[in-house]
């Protein structure tokens, strides 16, 4: 029989945090959501409850990244995004125009998968890599962009 994954209740309460409402409802549209920004975590958690500041918001993204339920990931020149797959090695691919982002899966195996070429006396136990580029989306529309340019 296989196990259930935990509820999003039982994560909060397995990692010593209080359950309530807004943080449910933040926890809900990180898990649902993409990588999205507070901004949009926000929108999603209000259709769940109907009014939430963007404070509470911001409190409880705080509170989930530091119990290790989310991960906060800040591509240079973007808002900080969210999401919910942690505790794993991977990596990250960033459009350069619209800010899209997706996951890109460590090539190497485990933590750090990357050496560096000087430790500086550091135990390094992760990399961060950001991979940039133009998504598809944004790549059709540069060439239709370009086609009404030329007409």
């Amino acid at each position: 029989m296989t196990a259930l994954p935990p509820t999003l209740q039982e994560r909060l309460r397995h990692s010593k945090l209080r359950v309530t409402e807004p943080r449910l409802a933040v926890l809900r549209a990180v898990v649902e959501g993409e990588h999205w920004d507070a901004d949009a975590i926000a929108e999603a958690a209000r259709r769940h409850l109907g009014t939430l500041s963007t404070q509470a918001v911001y409190d409880n993204l705080h509170a989930l990244a530091r119990a290790g339920l989310v991960r906060r990931i800040e591509p240079a020149g973007h808002p900080a995004r969210y999401e919910a797959r942690v505790g794993d090695n991977h990596h990250h691919v960033v459009c350069r125009r619209c800010g899209a982002t997706a996951d890109v899966d460590c090539a190497v195996g485990a933590a750090p998968c990357l050496e560096p070429s000087q430790g500086h006396g550091y135990v390094i136990d992760e990399a961060e890599v950001i991979f940039w580029g133009v998504c598809p989306p944004c790549q059709v529309a540069s060439k239709d962009e370009a086609k009404e340019e030329a007409e």
